[in-house]
C-alpha cells in the first residue's frame, strides 16, 4: 500500500471490538512514532501505554472531569465517555518542555504531533483504528491525568490516543478541494 493510499484510508475510529491489541502491534506503533521528524533530534516524546486496570482508572478520571465540566448535560457526558467503553488501549503522548525556551518547547509539540500521525498511519496498516483526543475525554488540560499516569512537570500531554480493532466501517469524511487550500507563489511582494 502506498503512503497516499494509507492517508486516504486513515480515519478517526471511536468504536472498537472487545479484543486486546497485541504487544507486537503496540511495539510497531511506538517504533513508527520514534521515527518522526523532530527539531535538532531532541526526540522530545514519551509514551504512556495504558491497558486493563489503568484504562479503568483513566475512565473514572474522565468521568469526574466531564461531570464537573458539564454538570447539567449528563447526555453529553455519557456520549463523550462512550469511546472509552470499548477502547482496549490508550497511549498518552507527552512532549518535553524546555525550561526557558518556549520556541523549542513548541517545536517539541510539533514533533509529537508528527509522531502521532506516524502511529495513525501504522495503525491503519496494521488493521487498527485510532482517534487522537485532546479535549474532553482526552484529558490533556486536566491535572488529574498528569497525576494519574505520573507525568513529570517537565512534560506536557499532547494527546491521548484511543486504539483498537474497529467495530464497524468508518466512512471517509468530505474534504474541501485542494484548490481552496493552496496559493501558488512565483514571486513575493517587495
Amino acid at each position: 500500500m502506498t503512503v497516499i493510499e494509507l492517508l486516504k484510508q486513515r480515519r478517526a475510529v471511536r468504536n472498537y471490538v472487545q479484543k486486546p491489541v497485541e504487544d507486537e502491534k503496540i511495539v510497531k506503533l511506538l517504533e513508527a512514532a520514534v521515527l518522526a521528524p523532530n527539531d535538532r533530534l531532541r526526540e522530545p516524546w514519551h509514551f504512556y501505554v495504558l491497558r486493563g486496570e489503568a484504562i479503568e482508572r483513566y475512565k473514572e478520571a474522565a468521568r469526574q472531569f466531564l461531570e464537573e465540566r458539564f454538570p447539567t448535560k449528563p447526555h453529553l457526558v455519557k456520549d463523550s465517555l462512550a469511546v472509552l467503553e470499548t477502547t482496549p488501549l490508550i497511549i498518552v503522548v507527552t512532549s518535553d518542555i524546555v525550561e526557558g525556551d518556549e520556541a523549542s518547547s513548541e517545536d517539541n509539540e510539533y514533533a509529537c504531533a508528527c509522531a502521532i500521525h506516524s502511529m495513525w498511519l501504522t495503525a491503519a496498516e496494521l488493521g487498527l483504528g485510532m482517534v487522537w483526543r485532546t479535549r474532553g475525554v482526552g484529558l490533556v488540560r486536566d491535572r488529574r491525568s498528569y497525576d494519574l499516569i505520573g507525568v513529570p512537570e517537565n512534560r506536557k500531554i499532547v494527546g491521548s490516543l484511543f486504539i483498537g480493532y474497529p467495530a464497524d466501517e468508518v466512512p471517509a469524511t468530505a474534504r474541501k478541494p485542494l484548490e481552496q487550500k493552496v496559493t501558488w507563489l512565483n514571486e513575493l511582494k517587495a
